[in-house]
């Protein structure tokens, strides 16, 4: 039923945005586009792929008979490339946890440690950008402080939960006091997998800094994809308000309320690109921005058969 929900609200947000696009102008836009600029940035899918399962085998412990093959690697990011298409809240990277621990590479709770810690070393690094990119863009109004002071709190919680075991067993013990009972279970599981994710990862201080400057990269890849893509649509931003602005929609798209981000994701372009580009131009933006999701997700079908079928046969991480 939620997902029926995020789909209605995305496709809603689509019929408000595109009932005002001129789209004869938006297929101009990709009938002029810089066609060497276009196979570049779409061809950045492969790079960024590659360097997230480089990582994915850097994040596992160097003890395991089971090493974890750059193959495989790669295939575990395709197949939840598809799962995060049709599941909520990215939960297809969750599903890696079942998948790594079905391979015999890591027990149930240090799979799903491992892969909380991954997704908040991407929403980190994403944050450590946007504070980055507002701090220099040029439009300071009460809407861009408003926002920066909003990103640069969370980096900071996020830093701090990161860093400090105590703080991050009182901040979750605080949110299953007040959150709804459905939810207090899956906060006290996620408690424990930060627990051990904490006792893991800061005991090799070399490995942690390794990941941390590895995410970083990873994701100034992602936002240098999106910047490429204004050049491709000749429509160029400059590449430090796009470190400002590309992070503002991805965090848009993050929002659960649509299906895949789709809706919020474009509406947020349009408003911040609104300064460089026209609707169409921006319009155009979103959709090569959503392709970003959708071209892994494509590269991975041929892989997710046989991890569902692995799932159907565990029960979930402990």
């Amino acid at each position: 039923m939620k997902r029926l929900i995020s789909i209605l609200v995305s496709g809603l947000i689509l019929w408000v945005i595109y009932g005002r696009i001129d789209f004869a102008g938006l297929g101009r836009v990709f009938q002029g586009c810089d066609r060497g600029w276009m196979a570049v940035s779409l061809g950045m899918v492969v790079p960024l792929t590659g360097f997230t399962a480089w990582r994915l085998q850097q994040l596992m412990p160097r003890d395991r008979p089971e090493a974890l093959g750059f193959g495989e690697a790669n295939q575990l990011i395709l197949a939840a490339s598809v799962l995060n298409m049709v599941l909520p809240s990215k939960m297809g990277d969750i599903a890696k946890a079942y998948f790594m621990r079905d391979r015999g590479h890591l027990d149930g709770s240090l799979a799903l440690s491992l892969v909380v810690f991954e997704k908040t070393c991407d929403l980190l690094s994403l944050l450590l950008w946007c504070v980055f990119g507002l701090a220099l863009y040029p439009k300071q109004d009460w809407l861009f402080g408003t926002m920066t002071a909003g990103v640069a709190l969370g980096l900071l919680l996020g830093t701090v939960l990161l860093g400090s075991p105590h703080f991050a067993r009182c901040f979750f013990l605080g949110l299953r006091r007040f959150a709804p009972k459905p939810f207090k279970a899956k906060l006290k599981k996620l408690n424990r997998s930060w627990g051990a994710m904490h006792d893991y990862f800061w005991s090799d201080r070399r490995q942690l800094t390794l990941i941390a400057l590895t995410s970083l990269f990873i994701w100034f890849l992602h936002l240098l994809q999106i910047w490429l893509f204004t050049l491709a649509l000749k429509t160029p931003v400059p590449i430090l308000s796009n470190l400002a602005l590309a992070p503002l929609a991805i965090l848009a798209g993050l929002l659960p309320l649509t299906f895949a981000g789709v809706g919020t994701r474009d509406a947020a372009l349009i408003l911040f690109y609104a300064p460089y580009m026209n609707a169409p131009a921006a319009a155009a933006l979103g959709l090569l921005c959503t392709s970003r999701y959708l071209m892994p997700a494509i590269g991975g079908l041929p892989f997710l058969g046989k991890y569902l079928a692995a799932m159907r046969t565990l029960s979930p991480p402990r």
